[in-house]
């Protein structure tokens, strides 16, 4: 044999061994189902949630490492609080403080409501002298009229009637002034109450404050990044932690215009990731954009219209998730199948086979 020929021959066999393994790996890697059903290259995601402290302060101490499992109202970090119980305490003696004036307002009320009964007695007093002082000026008028009193006694009794009678004007007066004294006092119990009460709420959002100072965890799940270390002074909002809610995990990917249309919601899809290809994930889908992600310049002509894209997402069923956490990682790329046409059957290559 010609030994230019005897040259070419390894290499050509080598590529055509290559082709029949990428032929047999295309065919097992769910590479062609049949044309009622769609693919769309994506990552596996999760709802993230940022642990931010509510108020600005000092971090005191970090409880969560990043990997660790965390459930709800576990706490994962705490701020210093020594402010916080400075204005907690001085808080508190406001509202005692508060307090004492009320027992001291009720105490002026006591005191104006006793002025009030003792003007209301100096008025029937008053109005006791006035009655004598006209029944009396009643018989100096007609004993002067027989001539039997003088008329110097006559004008002394007037002037006695006039005089009770300005006396009990003064003492209604007298009478008035107590009633509002007693209004008056009447409005400050109000106002020393409402100084309670607002004392009271401002110890109440101290404690607020003093709980929010240690951040917990709002819902099940890991926790992803540390982003603050013990002794840092954060703002308003300043996160500590990131959080992953492995209970909530999706595929987001993206369809042509043309199959995204025929896509409905709850329909059933398949996840196959890179790093495990020979498992089949069920999904479930929960979402389809109403618009389009990638818009081209012009969608005049059909083949246009079918570069639109639309974003779809893949959900994956919670108690899968619950009985594989240790294995949920977010990040990894994979495929998801979709199916369009909803007589066709799933092929054996993409039935679901996740380890229990």
């Amino acid at each position: 044999m010609d030994a230019r020929i005897k040259k070419w021959i390894a290499p050509a066999a080598l590529a055509l061994v290559a082709a029949a393994a990428y032929l047999a790996w295309n065919t097992s890697h769910n590479g062609g189902p049949g044309p009622g059903f769609i693919q769309g290259n994506g990552r596996i995601e999760a709802t993230e949630i940022d642990i931010a402290t509510k108020l600005p302060g000092r971090l005191a101490e970090v409880l969560a490492a990043e990997g660790d499992f965390v459930q709800t109202g576990d706490a994962l970090a705490r701020m210093d609080v020594a402010t916080l119980q400075a204005q907690r305490s001085e808080a508190v003696a406001r509202h005692a403080q508060a307090q004492h004036g009320v027992a001291t307002a009720h105490a002026q009320v006591a005191l104006r409501e006793s002025d009030l009964r003792a003007a209301q007695a100096q008025v029937a007093l008053r109005e006791s002298e006035l009655d004598a002082a006209q029944r009396r000026l009643a018989r100096s008028t007609e004993l002067a009229r027989d001539g039997a009193s003088s008329q110097q006694e006559l004008d002394d009794d007037r002037a006695r009637e006039r005089s009770a009678q300005a006396a009990v004007t003064a003492a209604k007066a007298q009478v008035d002034a107590a009633r509002a004294a007693v209004q008056a006092a009447r409005t400050q119990v109000t106002g020393a109450e409402a100084q309670v009460e607002a004392a009271q709420a401002s110890v109440e959002r101290i404690d607020a404050d003093l709980q929010d100072a240690t951040l917990t965890a709002p819902r099940d799940g890991r926790v992803q990044f540390r982003i603050a270390q013990e002794g840092e002074v954060l703002g308003a909002g300043g996160r500590v932690l990131n959080l992953v809610d492995l209970s909530d995990v999706y595929m987001t990917f993206f369809l042509p215009e043309t199959a995204a249309g025929r896509v409905a919601i709850g329909s059933e899809a398949r996840i196959v990731l890179d790093a495990a290809p020979h498992i089949v994930i069920p999904a479930t889908i929960r979402f389809v954009s109403a618009t389009a992600q990638f818009t081209p310049k012009t969608v005049e002509t059909a083949s246009e219209r079918q570069k639109l894209m639309f974003r779809v997402r893949a959900q994956i069923d919670r108690e899968l998730l619950a009985r594989h956490l240790q294995q949920v990682k977010t990040g990894l790329p994979g495929v998801t199948w979709v199916k369009l046409d909803a007589n066709a059957a799933w092929p054996a290559s993409l039935q679901p086979n996740v380890p229990q």
